[in-house]
């Protein structure tokens, strides 16, 4: 008995997600043409080259865009694999999202450079909020929403999950994440959470979908995972290694730095299989450009 209670976490080490300054830093995908993808979002969708790099003794390149410095918004990270043009997005992931104070003109600019808008713009069913629909060149979606003045223009990523209230308790554990709002939708037989780190408007969340009696998703080789800064990737992976003994999931990497890199991360996977990745914050801070 005695060594069970000396196994178990303490009460300080189960509180330090929520204390812990975290912030959603990037999302990682896979693309067929690293070139052509940069030339899509930064004209199409407005985004701005941040950095680029070629890795060529790993057969890879990856460019990071967005709309704003690493150092404070949340950007995607491109990722081309030497002599792959083409990925299986899979059923499980569903969009990242945009928010704009004008739809109808983002979604005119993403049509006049070629793209496609797979929703036209205009107002939610049983709401008033303007929305669209676009797709990347490889067939990513991207939701428009109609939301001036925001902070984080890239603003969500919505990943399917087969128990919504065991993905809440999951981030919320984990990740030390706050529940922003649900939305449950019976016409159309799905539940949403919003998951992020303050107020859904102020910040980039996690859009967690439910579609009713599904419990099951294909992920693909497209979408690859969400990076989170933390302050200590130890501590934050023994209270993630608790939680997964609770609600499933699974440690990918243990803590400690990348080889030639020096970063500290440590990776796992949830309960649906979703993957993140904690970085440590000044180490990240340091990978970023000096500037002039």
């Amino acid at each position: 008995m005695a060594e069970a209670a000396s196994s178990a976490p303490s009460a300080e080490l189960l509180e330090f997600p929520k204390k812990d300054n975290r912030r959603l830093l990037h999302a990682v995908y896979r693309v067929g043409d690293l070139e052509r993808s940069i030339k899509f979002y930064t004209e199409a969708l407005g985004m701005e080259l941040l950095r680029q790099r070629d890795i060529p003794e790993e057969k890879y390149s990856n460019a990071f865009l967005g709309y704003g410095p690493e150092e404070t918004h949340f950007v995607v990270e491109l990722t081309y694999n030497y002599g792959v043009d083409k990925y299986d997005i899979g059923t499980g992931f569903g969009h990242f999202a945009i928010a704009t104070a004008d739809v109808y003109k983002l979604a005119e600019d993403i049509k006049a450079k070629g793209g496609t808008i797979t929703r036209e713009p205009g107002p939610v069913k049983g709401g008033s909020s303007i929305i669209a629909f676009a797709k990347d060149p490889d067939g990513y979606l991207f939701e428009l929403i109609d939301r001036p003045n925001t902070p984080e223009p890239l603003c969500q990523v919505m990943l399917r999950v087969g128990d919504l209230e065991r993905s809440i308790k999951f981030y919320e554990k984990a990740l030390g994440m706050k529940l922003c709002r649900t939305v449950d939708r019976p016409e159309q037989k799905y539940t949403l959470a919003m998951m992020g780190y303050a107020e859904e408007k102020e910040t980039v969340v996690l859009e967690l979908t439910y579609n009713y009696g599904v419990t099951e998703y294909t992920k693909g080789n497209a979408y690859a995972q969400v990076a989170i800064s933390t302050t200590d990737v130890y501590k934050s992976a023994e209270v993630v290694n608790h939680v997964i003994q609770e609600l499933g999931g699974k440690i990918t990497r243990q803590p400690g730095p990348i080889p030639g890199l020096g970063t500290k991360i440590t990776s796992f996977l949830d309960p649906d299989g979703w993957k993140t990745v904690l970085v440590d914050h000044e180490d990240f801070l340091k990978e970023l450009p000096k500037k002039e």
